[in-house]
């Protein structure tokens, strides 16, 4: 697929709760050419300070693209203070993204730590069409990284929540929320967040029998898979997220001990 240069309009940079918010972005380039779970590597500036992109997630692309981030450096935290009618610079769609699941599948649970909910949405936009059963669940640290998701309920999602502090629905991990799932031969995995809970969904995808993707998190510096940067290990050999990935079959994926 084509990637695409160019400088682009903010049209929105709203804020969702402490942690996250929500840039949208006038790119009708983009439209019918995303794949969910590909990503936009984003220079924040026009300056050398800092000198990377920034990857980022496609949340949605309807009228709009739409980028759900964190802040957590220097370089989101700059992009938080960007205004309407401001410009980006932006390079993508970049990497493989998710493969939708085969037409047998009646039931898809999407398992989220943290900003790795943001690829999900734009899944839900085409799944939702299906009438299968869209199941989310959510993890995160405390209250302050749950924000409203009527855009997912909107899609028909069923949505469960944990936090680690039980500050805001289920308290623990989100592996927690397992138990929430009514499993069978017709389910399918799609997961994204940190390594340890993505371990996590491969075990128990394995120990009962569910095929699955992951779309994997990781600093990246070129973005197209020239530096090696973000190299990881499969069980085909060493492959790099930004351009391999960043999606992943869950059971090709090896975890260092």
């Amino acid at each position: 697929m084509a990637k695409i240069q160019g400088v682009y309009k903010i049209i929105a940079n709203q804020k969702l709760s402490s942690k996250f918010f929500k840039l949208s972005i006038e790119a009708k380039s983009f439209r019918g050419k995303i794949q969910p779970g590909q990503f936009v590597h984003v220079k924040i500036n026009d300056r050398l300070d800092p000198f990377f992109r920034r990857p980022f997630c496609i949340h949605r692309v309807k009228r709009n693209l739409e980028i759900l981030y964190e802040v957590v450096g220097r370089g989101t935290e700059e992009l938080s203070q960007k205004k309407k009618s401001e410009h980006l610079n932006i390079l993508g769609p970049l990497g493989n993204g998710f493969t939708l699941p085969s037409r047998n599948i009646q039931q898809v649970v999407m398992i989220a730590g943290g900003i790795g909910v943001a690829p999900f949405l734009a899944l839900t936009d085409i799944l939702r069409k299906r009438k299968i059963r869209l199941v989310l669940l959510y993890g995160g640290r405390t209250k302050e990284y749950v924000f409203n998701m009527k855009a997912f309920k909107d899609n028909g999602c069923q949505i469960f929540i944990s936090t680690d502090d039980g500050s805001y629905g289920v308290k623990g991990r989100v592996s927690g929320l397992f138990k929430k799932i009514r499993l069978d031969k017709s389910t399918y995995f799609y997961a994204c967040g940190p390594k340890p809970m993505i371990k996590t969904v491969q075990e128990f995808s394995k120990e009962n029998n569910i095929e699955g993707q992951a779309s994997l998190e990781e600093i990246m510096a070129c973005g197209v898979g020239t530096c090696l940067g973000c190299s990881i290990k499969t069980r085909q050999g060493y492959k790099t997220v930004c351009h391999d990935g960043p999606v992943f079959d869950l059971k090709d994926i090896v975890f260092e001990k």
